[in-house]
Parts: C-alpha cells; sequence; structure tokens
C-alpha cells in the first residue's frame, strides 16, 4: 500500500474489482435470486461495458456518503486485463483521516439490473456470473471487501434494491 496524502486530500487508486475471479462466499439474502450461499465473478467486459452505458458513477466512503463522481472529474474508471482499476482524489476529511491512520481496506462497487448465469460451485453453493449490470457507484471502504482481489493503494425519492460489495456476513 502507496500512500500520498496532499496538505488537505489523498490520492487513492487500486483495483475495485479482478475480473475471473471469485468472491468471498457471499449469503442467500444478498441476492434475490440465490437460493444457496454464493461466490461470485465478474465476467471480462462487464466493467468495461457499464462504464460507457452510465451517465455518471458515484465514488462513496463504505457505500454512504458521496465523496466524488466520474461527472465531477475526482473519478476515473477503467477495465483492463486485470479488472476495474479505480483513481480519485478525495478531500473528504474522514476518508483523509483514515488514509493518515492506514485505515482503509479496500474497494467495492454497487450495481442494478444484474444480467447473470448460475453453476454449481461446491456442495451447497453456486457461482454467479455477472455478464452485465448497471454500475452505480464505487466505494472506498473501512471494512473488509467481499472480493479478495481488491486493493487500495493511497498516493500523495425512488427505491432500487441495489446489490453492494464489500462486507464479509457471517454465516451461520
Amino acid at each position: 500500500m502507496n500512500i500520498e496524502i496532499r496538505s488537505k486530500s489523498v490520492i487513492i487508486s487500486g483495483y475495485v474489482n479482478a475480473v475471473e475471479r471469485d468472491s468471498r462466499v457471499l449469503p442467500a439474502s444478498m441476492c434475490a435470486e440465490a437460493t444457496n450461499p454464493f461466490v461470485e465473478q465478474v465476467e471480462a467486459g462487464a466493467f468495461q461495458r457499464a462504464i460507457d452505458k452510465a451517465a455518471d458513477v458515484r465514488l462513496k466512503f463504505n457505500h454512504q456518503r458521496d465523496i466524488g463522481s466520474v461527472s465531477g472529474k475526482t473519478l476515473t474508471l477503467k477495465e483492463d486485463s486485470i479488472g476495474l482499476h479505480a483513481s480519485a482524489e478525495v478531500t473528504d476529511p474522514e476518508v483523509v483521516e483514515a488514509a493518515r491512520k492506514k485505515e482503509l481496506r479496500g474497494w467495492s462497487f454497487a450495481f442494478l439490473n444484474p444480467v447473470s448465469q448460475w453453476e454449481s460451485y461446491r456442495e451447497g453453493i453456486s457461482r454467479r456470473k455477472l455478464k452485465n449490470f448497471d454500475l452505480l457507484e464505487v466505494s472506498i471502504l473501512t471494512k473488509t471487501p467481499a472480493y479478495i482481489g481488491t486493493s487500495v493503494e493511497l498516493r500523495g425519492e425512488e427505491c432500487h434494491c441495489t446489490e453492494r460489495r464489500g462486507c464479509i456476513y457471517s454465516m451461520k
């Protein structure tokens, strides 16, 4: 983890998600289509399709508070051969302080309208492959991300059922 903290901001970059790699095991309650715990993968190209069709993608802190956006030119997103890469200049004092304390743990994302394919993974667990979706936001987290393949490098009125990837839920 590299850190570049400026006087009143921090530059944060890293992979929100590595494509074609399994998430941690997620509870069925995270997805209306799921009937049992599942792992999830994002198909290569799905993020770029989502970016290309999005009017805007928000940058949030722990999926709660807006701290930037693509349209506001504080967030850049691109998919490469590894996955979805994000870079952001953040001036939010709470995020800057979390960066100084080395409390940032990774990235997450939220989406709507998934087109997915389900398959067997192992006994009692399915695999969901996300092929297409509407990307709403990426989040900087102080919590453990749902996907292992995420990284943070610190340098210098409608209701929707939104799926978020970023927290570990205990399985009972």
